[in-house]
C-alpha cells in the first residue's frame, strides 16, 4: 500500500522493534493525528484463540470511561410501560412490529438495538438483516434485557462492542484524537482489561499476544499489554 508524505513522517517517528509503554504509545499516536478530520483512536489486539472453536469465543461489551466521541443512535423493540421507559432514557427509536416493518424496508439509521425478552419472537425473524451488521440484541452483551433504561443509557455513554475475528484478533475504536491522553489511555486500559477477563475456557498459553494502537491515518504501534493491565 503506498502511503502519503504525512504517514511516512510519522511511521520514521516510531521504533517499531520497540514495545511502549501505554503513556508513550498515546503520546506519539495522539501527536501522530494530523488529519484534517479528527481521526478515531483504534487497538487491534492479536490473541491467542482458535475463535473457531467454540470454547475460544471472546466476545463481550465494555463501557468506556471517556465515552467513544461519537453519538449513538438507539433502537429498541418494548412495548408499553418498557417503551416508555426506553423513550424516557433517551433512545432514538422505539417500537415492535412497526419498527420491525422499518427495518425490512431498509430504514437502519441506528448503530446500537436493544430489545425486552418478550419481543424477541418479533426481532428473531429480523436476523438476516441485523445480524450481518452486528445490531442483532443478544442476552449475553446486555441488549436483550428488561431494563432497557440502563442499556440505553449505557449505548449512549460510550458502551462498545469486541468481538475477535477469525484469526483471533480483536479491533475497536476507542476514542479520537481530539481526546487528553488521559482519556485515551483510559479507554485503552478499559478495553484491554475487559478483553482480559473474557479469557474463554478453551484458551491455552499466552491469551494476551501482541496489542498496537494506532490513529485512523497513522502507523500502528506496539503496545506493552502490561502497562494498560496495571492499575
Amino acid at each position: 500500500m503506498a502511503h502519503g508524505k504525512r504517514y511516512k513522517a510519522a511511521s520514521a517517528a516510531v521504533d517499531h522493534a520497540k514495545t511502549y509503554s501505554l503513556d508513550e504509545a498515546v503520546r506519539i499516536v495522539k501527536a501522530n493525528a494530523k488529519a484534517k478530520f479528527d481521526e478515531t483512536i483504534e487497538v487491534a489486539m492479536n490473541l491467542g484463540i482458535d475463535p473457531r472453536h467454540a470454547d475460544q469465543a471472546v466476545r463481550g461489551m465494555v463501557e468506556l470511561p471517556s465515552g467513544t466521541g461519537k453519538t449513538v443512535r438507539v433502537a429498541v423493540f418494548a412495548r408499553g410501560a418498557k417503551a416508555e421507559e426506553a423513550k424516557a432514557a433517551g433512545a432514538d427509536i422505539v417500537g415492535a412490529e412497526d419498527l420491525a416493518e422499518k427495518i425490512n424496508g431498509g430504514e437502519m439509521n441506528f448503530d446500537r438495538c436493544v430489545a425486552t425478552p418478550d419481543m424477541m419472537g418479533v426481532v428473531g425473524r429480523l436476523g438476516k438483516v441485523l445480524g450481518p451488521r452486528g445490531l442483532m440484541p443478544n442476552p449475553k452483551l446486555g441488549t436483550v434485557t428488561q431494563d432497557v433504561a440502563a442499556a440505553v443509557k449505557a449505548a449512549k455513554a460510550g458502551s462498545i462492542e469486541f468481538r475477535a475475528e477469525k484469526a483471533g484478533i480483536v479491533h475497536a475504536g476507542v476514542g479520537k484524537a481530539s481526546f487528553s491522553e488521559e482519556a485515551i489511555a483510559a479507554n485503552v486500559k478499559a478495553l484491554v482489561n475487559a478483553i482480559s477477563r473474557a479469557r474463554p475456557s478453551g484458551a491455552k498459553g499466552t491469551f494476551i499476544k501482541k496489542v498496537s494502537i494506532s490513529s485512523t491515518m497513522g502507523p500502528g504501534i506496539k503496545l506493552d499489554p502490561a502497562t494498560a493491565l496495571a492499575g
